[in-house]
Formats: structure tokens, C-alpha cells, sequence
């Protein structure tokens, strides 16, 4: 499993590179292993919706500016912690689904003030009194004036992850002129409309900082299809524990034991390095085989006599002992652009971002 299809004549932990391997790259630790462990809670499918809705407001309200992703993103963390204990579909269906306490002014979930059915049950299923739905918890009566199609199917849903993103967007830009929201002011503002109270905007607000740091680098603006899809899903996984043996296409997994060099993955759940990559590429619709020697065989292979650049967004990077041998190969990663890849280097690390000469050994890439 994992990169276990490395030549273990080398007696070397599996994604760990070889021993020449430059000391002074990033390391993840201290604060940066901090800050990707606030951002490893998204989920890759709801990421996904967060990054399109982002973009795609703009046909809605193109005077809005500002909106990000992190603002989203911080509204979901609190209204349903991203749908945390459901199933999202590759749709971007949430089941089941996700409905809020009967808004009959008894004050379950904080309300004292009965609000009256405006969807006779369509989308809360209580024909009798209203419930917020879905992800970003929407009342119906809200979803129903700035509902959008988000995943253009046709349909406009608050229990789809991509229509209620969008939704929000919309809702949070405003209407008329639109908002301003690089100004923190109308930002808090769009945000007490969503929820009239100091603390709601406090914890958002929180929410937003934090993805924002972890990833002021994320590397997916202008890049679309499927390279765009596998791209947030690996770094949706930033702060995952390295498992040996780890993950797999429905993600993190306790590993096995033990490496060449005696880390056991059994108590450990996260990924090793071709764990990942499946993982992410999977999120894509496509299969890769399960060890980095055998995804060095998948699409187009890139020489390492090309050079880093000629690798793109969402290609698969290779390390190897030997770099023009495939069946060497003992570390993967997936391209991010200017020379960085997201992986899991090596036991005692976390799934983060390092520069691809983090390794001696480049052995070229691949593009599924």
C-alpha cells in the first residue's frame, strides 16, 4: 500500500527522500503545523463549493467586492460545522439533511420569536412552523429570494452544498450596489445580517482569520476543470496526520505497519504520500493506482529532464532514487504552481505545503 512499491533495498521510510535531502525548507512545524490543523476541519467537496461560490457570485452582484472563500467558509464552520456527520455527494447533496430546532418561539437553538411556515414543508419538512435548512441554514423564506443554482442542475436546493454557497454569497453581497467586504466594517455587517448578534459576528469573524492564514498561498485562483477539484482537495486536507499505509479514495485512514525505517501507520489516521494523491484525484473522478511507482505510469509522463516548469497546477511530482527509473520512485506529490507541491513527506509530519526541491531527487511528474 501507500508508497510501499518503493525498492526497499534503499531501507529508507517511505516519502522521506533520501538522505541528502535539503534540511531547509519549510518544516511545518511550530506555527505553520498550527495553522493547518485549524484548516484541515473542511471537508474537500464543501471546499470545492466554497471556491466556486466565491467566484461565481460575481454574475449575481458584479459591484460586490471581496468576497472570499474564508468568509463562506466561516459562516458554514459555525452554522453546521461543514456539515460535519453527513454524507455530501459529488452533486453536492447533503443528506440527511440538515435541519435546524421548530422556530416556535419555545427557545430551542435561541429563538423566542415564532416565525411562521413559509414553505409548507418543502425544504424543512414541517408543513406546521419553519426550521433553518441546510448547510449554511437558510429559513426558507430567505433561500426562496436568493436561492441560486449553484451546480447547474436545475434545480435550486439549500440541502445542496453548491447552491447554498452560493446563496450566501449572494445573500452576504447584498443588494443594490453591493458590498465592500475587504472592509472589515461591511464585512461584520454582512455577517450580523446573517445572524443578528455581537457573538455570532465574533465567532465568524474568528473563522475567517484563521482560514486565511492557513492559506494565503493556496494556489487555485485561475485554475480550473478537474486540476481546480484536485487541487482543493488535497489542500483540504492540510494538518492531517502521515499515516504509513494511510488513506485511501474516500480519505484519511489508520495505515499499517511498519515502514522500512519502523514507523507504523496502525494507530495513526491520515495519509502517506500516494494516499493522498488518490485521495485527491478521486475527488475528481479519477483512479489512481494505490503505490507512487505505479501513478508515475498514469497519463502523460513529464521527464525530469524538462524541469520543474514544465509541470502545471494538479500534476503528479515524483521523487526517485534513480530519477529516470520508475521503479524507483518512493515519494509523490500533486503540483500547486511556483514551485511548490502539497504531500505528506514523511512519518512525524502533516499533509502541508513544501517547495518541490525539498527533495534532491526530482524524478519528473505526470499529468492524469
Amino acid at each position: 500500500m501507500g508508497c510501499l512499491g518503493m525498492v526497499l533495498f534503499f531501507a529508507l521510510v517511505c516519502c522521506a527522500g533520501p538522505l541528502t535531502m535539503s534540511m531547509s525548507a519549510s518544516s511545518g512545524s511550530g506555527g505553520t503545523a498550527a495553522n493547518a490543523a485549524a484548516a484541515a476541519d473542511i471537508p474537500a467537496r464543501m471546499l470545492t463549493a466554497y471556491m466556486a461560490a466565491a467566484e461565481g457570485v460575481r454574475s449575481f452582484r458584479p459591484r460586490c467586492r471581496g468576497m472570499q472563500w474564508q468568509v463562506l467558509a466561516g459562516i458554514a464552520k459555525v452554522e453546521s460545522e461543514h456539515a460535519a456527520g453527513h454524507t455530501v455527494s459529488s452533486d453536492g447533496d447533503v443528506r440527511p439533511r440538515i435541519l435546524g430546532p421548530k422556530l416556535d418561539g419555545s427557545g430551542a437553538g435561541g429563538n423566542t420569536t415564532p416565525v411562521p411556515d413559509a414553505d409548507h414543508g418543502r425544504w424543512d419538512g414541517d408543513p406546521d412552523g419553519e426550521r433553518a435548512v441546510g448547510p449554511f441554514q437558510f429559513l426558507p423564506a430567505t433561500f426562496r429570494t436568493v436561492g441560486k443554482d449553484g451546480n447547474d442542475d436545475g434545480v435550486t436546493d439549500p440541502h445542496n452544498v453548491d447552491d447554498a454557497a452560493l446563496s450566501a454569497a449572494v445573500y452576504l453581497c447584498g443588494s443594490g450596489r453591493g458590498r465592500d467586504l475587504t472592509q472589515r466594517q461591511q464585512l461584520e455587517t454582512a455577517i450580523r445580517s446573517y445572524n443578528h448578534s455581537a457573538a455570532y459576528v465574533a465567532d465568524v469573524m474568528g473563522w475567517i482569520a484563521r482560514y486565511k492564514t492557513t492559506s494565503s498561498a493556496m494556489p487555485v485562483k485561475g485554475v480550473t476543470g478537474r486540476a481546480r477539484t484536485v487541487l482543493a482537495a488535497a489542500l483540504g486536507q492540510r494538518g492531517m496526520p502521515y499515516s504509513w499505509g494511510g488513506g485511501s479514495v474516500n480519505g484519511p485512514s489508520y495505515g499499517i505497519c511498519c515502514s522500512p525505517g519502523g514507523s507504523s501507520g496502525e494507530r495513526i489516521r491520515g495519509f502517506d504520500c500516494s494516499g493522498l494523491t488518490s485521495y485527491a484525484y478521486a475527488q475528481a473522478g479519477i483512479t489512481l493506482p494505490r503505490t507512487a511507482a505505479a501513478q508515475a505510469g498514469v497519463g502523460r509522463r513529464i521527464p525530469a529532464s524538462a524541469g520543474v516548469k514544465a509541470l502545471r497546477p494538479g500534476d503528479l511530482v515524483f521523487f526517485g532514487y534513480v530519477p529516470t527509473a520508475d521503479g524507483t520512485i518512493h515519494h509523490v506529490g500533486i503540483y500547486l504552481g511556483n514551485g511548490k507541491m502539497i504531500n505528506a513527506l514523511r512519518p512525524g509530519t502533516k499533509v502541508r505545503v513544501d517547495p518541490v526541491s525539498v527533495m534532491s531527487d526530482y524524478a519528473g511528474g505526470a499529468r492524469p
